[in-house]
């Protein structure tokens, strides 16, 4: 027996078009809603631009729309309005964001009103205080740069999707709360109220948890992951970030560099046409290469880099596995050697014996491999470590103690000594890739809620402080 279940339509108003439709609806009655962008009271006309998610149009009230022409002269800027009216072709096709068409006002429903702008949203923008701007970022969304920049976001993000899924990956979401990892930048960390005194910390990355998923069976995963780093403040960097975070099984590091070099062409062929990819294949340099001829490893190589839509990608390889450092600056390691990348990444074949000795240290290259734009790292990844005693080896020669690495990789090391294949991936930097992209000046201006370069929510008003109920609760005593 099959039972039918009708589902109503749902409708958020009656026929109502976006304003991109209206231009196949000239002689036609039709309904819009949006925000009013600007108003000109010529008298016996007045003219007002209405602005959705999709597009601007004018509209005009006429004298012989009486009841219409008296709501237009009380309409401001930003104000929420239903408009009827009939879709006339625009005689002056030529103006500025002219859809060729424009509406005649029949009628005019105020669906909320609005107080006056604390900031100008018919411009860039960029000639406002940025502080100003992201205290107010809910209007500063509103400018058609914005809006473009958002939806350009979802749209690359889907394109990942759709590309990932054709070549049999899978999109698994990892942990939120987890446990402190070695990844070069300090954690956020959450106390426990169930388990005071002790504290999850904020991803950093899935770095671990995708491995465990390729011990799990996994073999092609990815994640559009948010991630968290407690830095000193940067320009170019937020508190919270955006990844693509992706691994495979049973892969070189050639096999990893070659799809994603595809999935970063066909996304720039597909949705970017205006630009132009310097050089295909993606040229390669050494690290060694690259300071000695540029001085840092993320080369700048374009021909004319006053030229907005040309883009040089490279990659960057062979990189040192470990660096010496100054262990009172640097919370992840005891000893006198650090990574210079990944603790987790596997060292290049012919330099594994060295591994496993704990020789020539300095001379240890990695199977690091990261993809550099216009002057800007984008994304990074490696080979990993699929075996335990070499996963160890690395954590040995940064110094830890036995008992350390047993309790903070311990899951690790028996996750890889399971029987786990040999894996690598890459993690892009999502939001810088999209700052290119769009051309834009830093990473805040393609984040919907981005923190300042100090690290503030000033719409929020965040971090902020908690009451003491929530601190007694949290088993937590500040000091003063």
């Amino acid at each position: 027996m099959h039972i039918l279940i009708q589902c109503a339509k749902i409708t958020f108003m009656k026929d109502r078009l976006y304003i991109k439709d209206l231009k196949d609806k000239v002689g036609k009655e039709v309904t819009i809603a949006g925000w009013v962008d600007v108003r000109r009271d010529q008298g016996k006309m007045v003219f007002f631009d209405m602005r959705d998610m999709t597009g601007k149009v004018q509209c005009v009230t006429l004298p012989n729309h009486a009841e219409a022409i008296l709501q237009a002269k009380e309409i401001r800027p930003e104000w929420v309005l239903e408009v009827n009216g009939i879709v006339k072709e625009r005689k002056d096709k030529n103006a500025k964001q002219s859809i060729g068409v424009e509406i005649e006002v029949t009628g005019i429903k105020v669906l909320n009103k609005a107080e006056t702008p604390n900031i100008d949203v018919t411009t860039e923008g960029y000639e406002i205080g940025e502080e100003h701007r992201l205290k107010y970022r809910y209007l500063d969304l509103r400018r058609s740069r914005l809006q473009k920049n958002i939806r350009h976001r979802h749209k690359v993000v889907k394109f990942i999707r759709d590309f990932l899924d054709k070549e049999n990956f899978i999109e698994v979401e990892t942990p939120i709360l987890t446990k402190s990892t070695p990844e070069g930048a300090r954690d956020y960390i959450v106390p426990s109220r169930l388990w005071q005194g002790t504290f999850y910390a904020l991803p950093q990355s899935p770095q671990q948890y995708k491995q465990l998923l390729m011990a799990g069976g996994m073999e092609k995963y990815f994640q559009i992951a948010r991630c968290m780093r407690d830095e000193d403040t940067r320009g170019d960097r937020q508190p919270e970030f955006t990844q693509l975070d992706l691994e495979m099984s049973f892969v070189e590091r050639e096999d990893v560099m070659a799809l994603n070099e595809a999935l970063l062409i066909s996304i720039v062929k597909t949705l970017y046409p205006e630009k132009k990819i310097q050089q295909v294949p993606f040229p390669r340099i050494t690290y060694k290469e690259a300071m000695e001829k540029y001085g840092t490893d993320r080369p700048d190589l374009r021909k004319d880099k006053n030229d907005k839509n040309l883009l040089a990608f490279c990659w960057v390889i062979d990189f040192p596995f470990f660096e010496r450092t100054d262990k009172s600056d640097n919370a992840q390691t005891e000893g006198e050697w650090t990574f210079t990348h990944n603790p987790f990444s596997r060292p290049q074949n012919e330099h594994m014996e060295n591994l496993m000795n704990k020789k020539d240290i300095a001379d240890i290259l990695t199977t690091q491999y990261d993809v550099v734009l216009n002057g800007s790292e984008i994304g990074g990844g490696s080979i990993r470590n699929h075996e335990p005693e070499a996963l160890k080896k690395v954590f040995e020669i940064m110094g830890y103690p036995s008992d350390r690495i047993d309790k903070n990789f311990g899951h690790m090391l028996r996750a890889l000594g399971s029987g786990c294949p040999p894996h690598g991936g890459i993690a892009w930097g999502f939001d810088r890739f999209m700052t290119i992209l769009e051309n834009e000046p830093n990473i805040r201006e393609v984040i919907a809620f981005p923190k300042t370069g100090e690290g503030k929510d000033l719409m929020m008003d965040s971090p902020s402080a908690v009451s003491d109920k929530q601190l007694k609760e949290l088993g937590i005593k500040l000091s003063k």
